[in-house]
């Protein structure tokens, strides 16, 4: 993963920003599987020794849906937080306050068995969510930062790797050989705390990032020492006067607000794209799959005694896929993910729905599961994030990640309310209402949105326009109102 890497300070970067950043995301998305009876039961015994009152099934079902939805909640106030947050405290020290969300919420959730609160596993997975909102932009931003421009590419890979570690571990962790018991689970949840941990005494021993210090503090001497740490000894004037270079430019771009990118015709079709594409990452199944991984096995008809190595699988073939990116250009990759995962989805509730003739069909399900998280993760789960920084210019990116980030928490929130009951109300039938998506999708791409690979923004502006059939006018207008590629905003406005 790391060749010809002739700065290994870099590769500590990577190790002690992943800890405790997108790995937090991957372990709590995954981790709420293994112990979900042991959580269940004890919401009923809470409610027994309070109140004396019996949960009823579709009580439960709500409850437990909850607590694993407002983790997305968490993440839509921690994406919020962010901007303002990496500004004032820096990338670094961002990231090391950032910890002591999960680090309170770990300790609520080792107490919550032994104080029998049901309420202390919520509010922990409230504050589990604020800390990876903040991360999932920190984590990123640092690592991007504190790296030469020619290993940026292969470093960036390692963003999603450390996410798909993360779902690896809770996974395994949640077997019941490990964590994965009566007695042990309150660790198993809790374990987001020693990550955190991890994270506080490695990370002070790496400098900050160098643009950070240069650009926004004006500390041109730290940024020296930084680089010199980073990247070695040797002459990186050249850099630093990019650095100067793109602060002079910032100086002088107007960031537009959120509002005003929504309200600009120019950009419209782009505005359309962000939303079609974060909308669909979340409703095309993969969050059902992870956060109801259990519930989606006991469906397909999976022994119980199988569903934890089952779930592990899961995470296995995620973490394959990351390693399996190949030189394929973005369009492709969402439009071909897309449309098997469609496919897949289709064969899958027909299997589904013939389980009971023969004691096979099960396990093809979950192949065609397997299948399904696969190509996912080489396909849509790598190009969507990084999309409004292609097709936006510097004045609209920072407000199109906001509306991308605010979407992507807001309906991961609500996946994660409704999948159980549509499980229990529709049966294998739930997975149709994900395979619209999942077609509408790859269409809307294919035929709307053009390549960006090896294009500037001028020049995807004007396929846009192209495509969409602008006036040669206003496309050259537009192409000039996008005329400063490659170039990061600071401030998004409401």
């Amino acid at each position: 993963m790391f060749p010809q890497l002739d700065c290994p300070l870099v590769i500590a970067v990577i190790l002690a920003s992943g800890v405790g950043g997108t790995f937090q995301y991957g372990y709590s998305i995954s981790v709420m599987t293994s112990p979900s009876a042991f959580i269940k039961d004890l919401m009923n015994r809470t409610c027994v020794q309070r109140y004396n009152v019996h949960l009823e099934q579709w009580q439960v079902s709500l409850f437990w849906s909850f607590t694993v939805a407002i983790y997305s909640f968490g993440g839509f106030l921690g994406s919020l937080l962010c901007g303002s947050f990496l500004s004032k405290y820096g990338r670094k020290k961002g990231m090391l306050y950032n910890n002591f969300w999960a680090i309170f919420g770990a300790v609520l959730m080792i107490l919550s068995q032994l104080t029998t609160s049901y309420e202390m596993i919520v509010v922990a997975r409230l504050l589990y969510g604020i800390n990876a909102g903040v991360s999932f932009v920190a984590h990123p931003m640092y690592v991007i930062e504190c790296t030469p421009k020619r290993l940026r590419g292969i470093v960036g890979v390692t963003i999603a790797t450390c996410m798909s570690l993360g779902k690896l571990t809770g996974q395994v962790l949640g077997i019941r050989e490990l964590l994965g018991t009566e007695k042990n689970w309150p660790w198993l949840l809790g374990f987001n705390g020693f990550t955190a941990l991890a994270q506080l005494l490695t990370l002070p021993l790496l400098p900050d990032s160098p643009s950070f210090l240069l650009q926004e503090k004006g500390d041109r001497q730290g940024c020296e020492k930084a680089l010199k740490r980073l990247w070695g000894d040797g002459d990186h004037s050249g850099a630093m006067e990019e650095m100067m270079e793109e602060k002079a430019v910032l100086q002088n771009v107007r960031s537009h607000s959120v509002l005003e990118l929504i309200q600009d015709r120019r950009v419209r079709w782009q505005f359309i794209t962000i939303l079609v594409a974060f909308t669909s990452v979340q409703f095309c199944g993969i969050g059902a799959v992870y956060f109801y991984s259990f519930e989606v096995f006991r469906a397909a008809g999976i022994p119980e005694v199988s569903l934890p190595y089952a779930a592990v699988g899961i995470g296995l073939c995620e973490l394959f896929a990351s390693f399996t990116c190949v030189s394929i250009t973005r369009k492709v990759l969402m439009v071909r993910g897309y449309l098997i995962m469609a496919a897949t989805l289709i064969l899958l509730t027909v299997t589904l729905s013939l389980q009971t003739l023969n004691s096979w069909l099960p396990y093809c399900s979950m192949v065609l599961i397997f299948i399904l998280v696969f190509f996912f993760a080489c396909g849509p789960a790598g190009v969507t994030p990084s999309l409004p920084g292609h097709i936006f210019s510097p004045a609209f990116k920072t407000a199109a990640y906001t509306i991308a980030a605010s979407n992507s928490w807001t309906f991961l929130f609500i996946v994660g309310i409704i999948f159980p009951l549509l499980v229990d109300n529709l049966g294998y039938c739930c997975f149709l209402i994900f395979l619209f998506f999942c077609i509408a999708c790859g269409v809307f791409v294919k035929f709307n949105v053009p390549e960006t690979n090896n294009l500037t923004i001028m020049e995807i502006t004007a396929e846009f326009d192209r495509m969409h059939g602008k006036s040669g006018t206003a496309c050259s207008k537009t192409s000039a109102h996008n005329n400063l590629n490659g170039i990061k905003t600071q401030e998004t406005r409401f």
